[in-house]
């Protein structure tokens, strides 16, 4: 176990929770409501400032089930958040619907969609302060020591290709 510092920045913030006792991440909240229109990038605030211990980050990673049931994607993932840093942990989430026209699981164009929509329908989406957006793992950040060489194919194996090489 790893001590992690937190401190609540936002009036009814929740503190990251683990959902089971053997799950890898812990589910982070929105701390204010937020509206997201087809095709853009928000930040969404979770309320939290972290102290982190040298040598360990904590990723930001996608809910299977938001992923699964909406357009909505975390932007960066995993994101970063690095031990150093001790400002407020905003989510970067873009809502992959498409702008204007219109798709066969596209709602009316006034009707707003929530995290319980089901169909994993296009449009406006509505993330509710206290909603689970994300989780946040800590992994261990070992420091790379670079050493030039001439020629890296020199050492080690060359397994030959990539991007497919093996097949599909």
């Amino acid at each position: 176990m790893v001590d992690v510092y937190v401190e609540i920045i936002r009036e009814g913030a929740i503190l990251p929770a683990y959902a089971n006792p053997y799950d890898a991440g812990m589910d982070v909240c929105a701390a204010e409501d937020m509206l997201i229109k087809p095709g853009e990038t928000v930040i969404i605030p979770t309320g939290l400032k972290f102290a982190i211990p040298d040598g360990y980050e904590i990723q930001v990673r996608p809910r299977s089930g938001i992923s699964l049931k909406t357009p909505l994607r975390l932007s960066n993932s995993p994101g970063t958040i690095d031990a150093g840093y001790r400002d407020e942990l905003g989510v970067l989430m873009t809502n992959t619907s498409p702008e204007g026209g219109c798709c066969p699981s596209r709602p009316a164009q006034d009707e707003v969609l929530t995290l319980d929509s089901k169909g994993n329908q296009k449009g406006v989406y509505r993330i509710r302060k206290g909603e689970r957006i994300a989780q946040l793992v800590l992994a261990e950040v070992p420091r790379i020591h670079l050493i030039q060489v001439d020629k890296v194919s020199e050492i080690g194996a060359d397994r030959g290709g990539g991007f497919g090489s093996t097949g599909i």
